[in-house]
């Protein structure tokens, strides 16, 4: 893998498939991966250049000045590198700029750099709970803890609501100072934004209403009151009946909040945190009966049409999803819970706003304390590492066409002008953090005699809201070289298989959303077969000859990993599990999402003082190491059989065996690394040979064969036998 792929990654935060470009539509379909880049629009840039006052745009096409620009120092003009259009510059630039006395937008390293928008003050952003009180006492205990924790590290000046969540919703009254006090709504009923407005009392014709019955407060005014109230949480009074699940009226309580947000702060950076300890079973939005007679769906019920509750809950959930993500609202899911809470359904309310999905098993777990405290990080600065209120512009030379966004956010559209850069195409968020990557897919209009420029442009322009309530605008400008279409090698050095193999899995999970898996596995071999055929070299129907160059040689393990990944095998994964995996593939940078597809496997041994990686193969697991197992989900630690014997004798607690004491404590260090750096956090397994946790171990390595420690034996295919089809399908005249 060239180190240029990486640096403009560390420089723009930006991955493309192909470095250089086709110069035609039909050179572009015959190399068979699409033009694909990968932004990540916060990736943190060491050197980013962070100035307080406006870009300078385009008249035309409203693309930024940038170090790509065509400048006519004597006439003080410039030429837009995206329309062609000659601009003037403002007075201010007039007064001193020349060849040698730059502005920092037009200076090659500033390829990427942030604007602090002047005059353009927004409010601290808002933080909304909606706690879940149906689940057990422990949990909830639990639960609340954590709350009390994330508001001890919370500036003063953000805002916060709550409302808990049982047979009925109830909305907290944060701005009475004299106790408790709450608003109640029937949790089987869905109330509009009139009827929010007259039961809380928000707004009447004369204004707004005195302050003692404010919803949304200022922490700073109601930190006594919020945590009083948190504490104050019971479970549920409401009786369960023996065979009955818990009356939870999920989809109303979340309904309340987005529309009480949209009434008092429409377009305003909020997040909406949902704890969830269970699936909602009244009101709408219901994902099961009480009855527990009644199983939850499954992927069986799915199929054959038998889950009554999916159409209309999904429905329900995506408009929800739809009228947060216009008001810049975020809602974050907390699926705490050892039964599905309906995540497949729900998954829109994280895709359509950008917010986070954390799937734990209870309340309790390192999983959910630590993704809720992470969650909540600082930068150097002291603000909050979020994002809000996002929307991203793209602009593009004329000859190029946007045909799909895939990832966090909605996608909005307008008609092109008549330069065809279509600087109105949108992607908005209402939530961006240093990871949130976006995949933009291109198609190359025209023939080759139409198309005769040497380069192609593309600007991304974010908008978002800063956590210190300041607006910025983050400008992306990048350019590829168009590639002499006669000149293989020039396609063939310009291939990144990893970004690649990402952009071929996020087309693959979007297209499992509404296809059977197996027809999209078939695509997933289907494209393998053409890009081989495309760049090996080979001859008809003899297999010694078939030889592929390095640029392309571990992007057909890295599909292997993927058809029998969990992102798209749904055997003995439920729908819940399902999304999850499948949402925060969507919006991952390259590196975390080639750890979803293949995961990363360390070798510990006593013959090497480092962590070594090896082959995720089963030939890897001998008696004599100790595995790190990285599925971005999971992080898992491995004793061979030796190791794990060596251990239970105690060895490691004697002082002439210290080299085997620092040899069990290196993986761990590692893994707890990899733990603390991540978001959602992974679950943490220590298991050994023998013992149940190492079928996670198992499930993901290539079932080669046998191993040192005993035979394994699996029905699946091996990556070997998988390589040689593929050759054999290849070399076929």
């Amino acid at each position: 893998m060239g180190d240029d792929f990486y640096a403009l990654e560390e420089k723009d935060g930006i991955r493309c498939t192909w470095k250089n470009w086709p110069n035609s539509k039909t050179i572009a379909t015959r190399n068979v991966i699409p033009i694909v880049v990968l932004y990540t629009p916060r990736k943190s840039i060491e050197r980013l250049t962070l100035v307080e006052y406006e870009p300078v745009f385009c008249s035309k096409c409203r693309c930024a000045l940038n170090p790509f620009t065509s400048v006519d120092y004597i006439s003080k003009a410039w030429l837009c590198s995206i329309c062609l259009n000659r601009n003037i510059f403002p007075q201010v630039y007039k007064n001193y700029i020349s060849e040698t006395n730059l502005p920092s937008e037009l200076t090659p390293q500033c390829s990427t750099m942030e604007y602090i928008l002047p005059h353009q003050v927004s409010s601290p952003p808002i933080f909304m709970l909606v706690v879940d009180t149906c689940c057990s006492k422990p949990e909830l205990e639990s639960l609340k803890l954590s709350l009390l924790q994330v508001l001890n590290t919370l500036p003063s000046d953000v805002l916060v609501g709550l409302i808990s969540i049982g047979k009925n919703a109830l909305v907290y009254n944060l701005g009475w100072m004299e106790g408790t006090r709450s608003f109640s709504f029937k949790g089987d009923k869905r109330y509009n934004t009139q009827e929010v407005k007259d039961r809380l009392g928000i707004l009447n014709a004369r204004g707004p209403i005195p302050d003692e019955k404010r919803v949304v407060v200022p922490l700073g005014d109601c930190e006594f009151a919020i945590t009083i109230a948190i504490q104050e949480l019971k479970r549920d009074p409401w009786p369960v009946a023996a065979g009955t699940r818990a009356l939870r009226c999920t989809g109303t309580a979340l309904s309340l909040a987005i529309n009480s947000l949209e009434i008092l702060h429409p377009n305003q950076g909020s997040r909406i945190l949902v704890f969830s300890g269970g699936a909602c079973t009244m009101g709408p939005g219901t994902i099961v009966s009480p009855d527990l007679d009644e199983p939850i769906r499954t992927y069986f019920d799915i199929k054959n049409d038998t889950a009554k509750y999916v159409k209309t809950a999904k429905q329900f959930y995506d408009e929800l999803a739809s009228q947060a993500g216009n008001n810049g609202h975020v809602i974050d899911i907390f699926s705490c819970s050892i039964d599905q809470i309906g995540l497949m359904e729900m998954r829109a309310l994280s895709e359509k706003t950008g917010g986070y999905i954390v799937f734990s098993d209870s309340f309790e777990t390192d999983v959910f304390k630590k993704s809720l405290q992470s969650m909540f990080n600082r930068e150097e600065t002291g603000a909050l590492k979020m994002g809000f209120n996002a929307n991203i512009q793209v602009f593009c030379s004329p000859d190029l066409k946007l045909s799909a966004v895939l990832g966090p956010g909605n996608s909005l559209s307008k008609r092109p002008p008549e330069n065809n850069s279509d600087p109105n195409k949108r992607t908005y968020l209402a939530s961006i953090d240093f990871n949130t990557t976006l995949a933009y897919y291109w198609d190359l209009a025209g023939n080759e005699l139409e198309r005769g420029r040497k380069y192609e442009v593309i600007q991304f322009q974010t908008n978002y809201q800063h956590s210190s309530g300041r607006l910025r605008m983050r400008v992306t400008t990048v350019k590829f070289p168009v590639a002499d279409p006669h000149v293989m090698s020039h396609f063939i050095s310009g291939f990144d298989q990893e970004t690649s193999a990402v952009a071929v899995a996020r087309w693959a999970v979007h297209k499992s959303e509404v296809e059977p898996t197996k027809e999209v596995i078939a695509w997933i071999d289907r494209t393998l077969v053409r890009l081989i055929k495309m760049f090996a070299v080979y001859q008809a129907n003899a297999i010694h000859t078939f030889q592929l160059c390095r640029e392309f040689s571990l992007f057909p393990q890295f599909m292997f990993y993927l058809r029998r990944s969990q992102l798209l095998q749904t055997f003995n994964v439920s729908p819940d599990e399902s999304a999850y995996y499948q949402t925060i593939m969507q919006r991952e940078n390259v590196i975390n999402s080639l750890l979803m597809i293949q995961p990363a496997l360390l070798s510990y041994s006593f013959d090497s003082p480092q962590a070594q990686p090896v082959l995720l193969d089963i030939a890897s697991l001998k008696s004599d190491v100790i595995l790190l197992l990285d599925t971005f989900f999971t992080v898992l630690i491995w004793h061979g059989e030796t190791i794990a014997s060596w251990k239970k004798q105690g060895y490691q607690e004697k002082e002439e065996y210290e080299n085997f004491k620092t040899l069990l404590e290196l993986p761990v260090e590692d893994a707890l690394s990899i733990v603390q750096d991540r978001f959602p956090v992974p679950r943490f397994i220590e298991t050994e040979h023998g013992k149940g946790h190492e079928r996670v171990l198992k499930a993901k390595v290539n079932p080669s064969g046998g191993v040192e420690s005993g035979n394994y034996f699996s029905e699946a295919v091996s990556l070997k036998v998988f390589t040689d089809s593929l050759v054999q399908y290849v070399i076929k005249p």
